[in-house]
Order: C-alpha cells, then sequence, then structure tokens
C-alpha cells in the first residue's frame, strides 16, 4: 500500500534507531516535531524498552525540544502495567525480573511483589539478572503463575553490536516451563492498542514510525494503522526492499518530514 501521509491526523515513533542511536541525536529531530506541531498533528512515543521509566524518556526528549508530555510515553512497561490492571486485581502477588521502568509502573497500578507466592511472573530485560532470579521464576510458573513478558525483542542494540534482547530472557523460561508468555510489547495488539487510546484517533489515519519490520511494521498493520520505516536503525534498505510490509521507506525521520511537508503544501 502506498502511505498517504495527507490522511495522517496522528503518529507515533519509536525511539532508539528513529529519534537517536544510543547517544548519538540523530539530525532533523527538532523540525519534525515543529511541523508536528505545526499541523497540530498528534504524537506519541512507542518502545518495547520496558529498562526506562516514562519520566526518565520525558527528561531525554525535552532535553532534545522536544516537547513530551508523559502520557505521550507508551513504553512496554506501561503497556503491561495496563493489562494488568485490567486482568488481575492489584493485590495479585508477582515475581519480577525487570529493570526500574516495568517494577515503577507495576508499583504505581498498585502491584506488590511477593516472590514465594507469585501468582504472575513477569519478566522485562533485566541485565543484572541471575541464574536464581531465573530458578525461581521457573519454580513459580511450574506451581501454576501465570506468565508475562513486556516484550519478545530477541536482540538489543548496543555500539558494540546486538546483545540478547527480553525475547531471549523469555526463550529461557518458556525451555524450562513448558509455558509460552503472554507478550505485550510490539508486534502485539496490547501495546497498540493503549497508544491509540492515547492519540484518540482512528487507526487507518495512525501512522507508526519505526526501525524494526518485524516489531514496528508488522505490529502497526496487523493493528490497522499505516507503516512507515525508517532505516537510520536495525533494518537495511535490502531487508526492507525484500520484505515489502512497510507502507513506505525513508532514509531517516528527517526525510520523512521533508515528504510530508511537501504533501501538505
Amino acid at each position: 500500500m502506498t502511505l498517504d501521509l495527507a490522511s495522517i491526523d496522528a503518529v507515533a515513533l519509536d525511539m532508539d534507531g528513529v529519534l537517536w542511536r544510543s547517544s548519538l541525536v540523530l539530525p532533523g529531530i527538532a523540525d519534525f516535531f515543529e511541523f508536528l506541531r505545526q499541523r497540530s498533528i498528534a504524537f506519541a512515543f512507542v518502545t518495547n524498552n520496558s529498562t526506562t521509566s516514562v519520566a526518565a524518556y520525558v527528561e531525554r526528549l525535552r532535553a532534545l525540544d522536544i516537547p513530551a508530555r508523559p502520557e505521550q510515553v507508551v513504553t512496554s512497561a506501561v503497556a503491561t502495567a495496563d493489562y494488568m490492571s485490567r486482568h488481575y486485581p492489584a493485590s495479585t502477588p508477582l515475581y519480577i525480573i525487570g529493570d526500574n521502568g516495568i517494577r515503577s509502573a507495576l508499583a504505581g497500578r498498585g502491584f506488590r511483589e511477593d516472590p514465594p507466592n507469585a501468582q504472575v511472573v513477569v519478566v522485562g530485560l533485566d541485565t543484572a539478572a541471575t541464574f536464581d532470579n531465573f530458578r525461581l521464576a521457573t519454580l513459580r510458573i511450574r506451581a501454576g503463575a501465570d506468565f508475562i513478558g513486556t516484550n519478545g525483542d530477541r536482540t538489543f542494540p548496543t555500539p558494540e553490536g546486538l546483545i540478547p534482547g527480553n525475547g531471549a530472557l523469555l526463550a529461557l523460561l518458556e525451555t524450562a516451563t513448558d509455558v509460552a508468555p503472554v507478550v505485550i510489547g510490539k508486534p502485539e495488539r496490547v501495546m497498540f492498542d493503549v497508544a491509540l487510546e492515547r492519540l484518540g484517533t482512528a487507526p487507518e489515519r495512525t501512522l507508526m514510525v519505526g526501525d524494526r519490520i518485524e516489531t514496528d511494521i508488522v505490529g502497526a498493520q496487523r493493528a490497522g494503522w499505516r507503516a512507515a520505516l525508517v532505516l537510520t536503525g536495525v533494518a537495511t534498505a535490502e531487508q526492507a526492499a525484500a520484505d515489502g510490509h512497510a507502507d513506505a521507506v525513508f532514509e531517516s525521520l528527517a526525510t520523512l518530514g521533508a515528504a510530508w511537508k511537501a504533501v501538505l503544501r
């Protein structure tokens, strides 16, 4: 499908690989958001990263002169907490493997950790996780606890290359328990539904901008959104050409912005 930018009322953006790569800020970011502001196009940020808190993301975005509010940041931790609050009472005891992002999101919804009695095991990326963490998670899941993963990304990009992502941790536990997790983050529908509710737009008039085909692009199209792939992150031009899922492919967010401005002139 050819992307009709004139029909877009709102845009959701991944961050790493779209706005920045690690500590490197990508060019044209401030101009893009100024364009959205001038045209009254709603925007949100949608990331599978469950390790960073919403407050930390807002601080980083504002430091780049991007006018972000907490409700515009949807991490897989935020979406997981939303899912949990819809499906479990806050009194449900949890066991959490994960960093500050998922812990603060669940605590903000009133959930508490009680590892020996956990009825739900929630797993987000945790680079400090130990064998003992996975031992206890395995025992609780085998005892009947539900198994939820914040996201299924198999790898995580770093300046030195790709390292194991949360999907690799989920695979370890699935192998040890014979139980498949309920996965919340992109490309799963839950993540897109939470973002769409906050944007307040129709799916077909909402654009996802991302750098990963298997999460950002595939997930958006499953949810009925439009999808634009940028080549500043994980996916290459060769992969984009061979895959064909994206409605449009751009070299960068700056290139997308230029094309969008041209359409609306």
